[in-house]
């Protein structure tokens, strides 16, 4: 009994716990192999011979998840891959990110990872292209290249023994990001592919940052990215109004990609159109496609 102000409040503190019986969660794919789904303490195996990966822990011989997530086995090794983390760089993936803050001879960008990023003023190519040696000049300048809360798109360069991460610049479709729009997804969403620069069949550009930022843009401000200056001034980007017939096309692509990450389903290029496809096919305006019942309709055809 708890008392409360020298008050007897007659209040009794009493729970009672339901012990499930234990269950395997296996989510059969396409292929047909099965997807092994585990809580944290739930058992994985008994297998003699397994090498303990993240995730897990040996009790008794018994292999048992410490997080929430999907079991991977790669010959021995068995690890438990969480369904949301922060996003694990990797060298090469094409990331979109804001810079956050300017220093010495350097860009800090949050590019949704455990720490900020650094862009190096040696990783940023020169204004026409030029190869040489960055100066004091190009120091003090660093602000006509990006600013604070600017949104550039990069490539991871390195990774260090630290876990600091460089960004590079130095492709001709990376750089400052002009009109346009963000979406922020969970990073586990966004597969790796050979391409991540695309110009979807409705006439929308879009940029799959392995990071689970997307930006989409009309198809204009890629020519203009993919342009190198012939000056020796660093360009801003042309932020003009978006053409009338492309703002119903952009606000589909969003939404449909909206509904894939509320129904934690991959995106890519293919399964964004699929959506946007269905939701064309049933009539649905797009300030209608968010609806609970409408993201489910859409995005059904993709769980078949």
């Amino acid at each position: 009994r708890r008392v409360h102000g020298g008050r007897d409040c007659g209040l009794r503190s009493s729970m009672q716990v339901n012990i499930l019986p234990h269950q395997n969660f296996v989510h059969k794919t396409r292929s047909g192999a099965g997807v092994h789904y585990v809580t944290p303490g739930e058992f994985i195996t008994t297998e003699e011979g397994f090498v303990r990966g993240h995730g897990t822990r040996n009790e008794e011989g018994k292999l048992i998840a410490t997080i929430s997530g999907v079991v991977e086995k790669v010959n021995k090794h068995i690890s438990v891959r969480p369904l949301r983390s922060r996003y694990n760089p990797e060298t090469g993936d094409v990331v979109v990110g804001r810079v956050t803050e300017l220093g010495s001879k350097r860009w800090k960008v949050d590019i949704a990872a455990r720490e900020d990023a650094v862009l190096a003023l040696s990783a940023v190519n020169l204004p026409g292209g030029a190869q040489r040696r960055r100066t004091l000049e190009d120091a003090l300048q660093m602000r006509r290249y990006f600013q604070e809360d600017d949104l550039i798109t990069a490539e991871v360069q390195s990774i260090f023994s630290d876990g600091s991460i460089a960004l590079h610049t130095r492709t001709l479709k990376s750089g400052k990001l002009g009109v346009g729009q963000l979406v922020r997804v969970p990073a586990t969403l966004v597969k790796r592919c050979k391409q991540h620069f695309h110009l979807l069949p409705c006439g929308v550009h879009v940029i799959f940052g392995v990071n689970g930022f997307i930006w989409i843009s009309p198809p204009h401000e890629q020519q203009e990215q993919t342009n190198v200056p012939e000056s020796d001034e660093p360009t801003e980007p042309q932020y003009q109004p978006v053409p009338v017939n492309l703002r119903s096309p952009m606000a589909r692509v969003h939404n449909s990609i909206i509904a894939l990450a509320s129904h934690f389903m991959a995106i890519h290029s293919e399964s964004v159109m699929a959506v946007f496809d269905q939701s064309v096919a049933m009539n649905l305006d797009p300030k209608h496609m968010l609806s609970p019942e409408n993201m489910y309709r859409i995005t059904t055809p993709l769980a078949t």
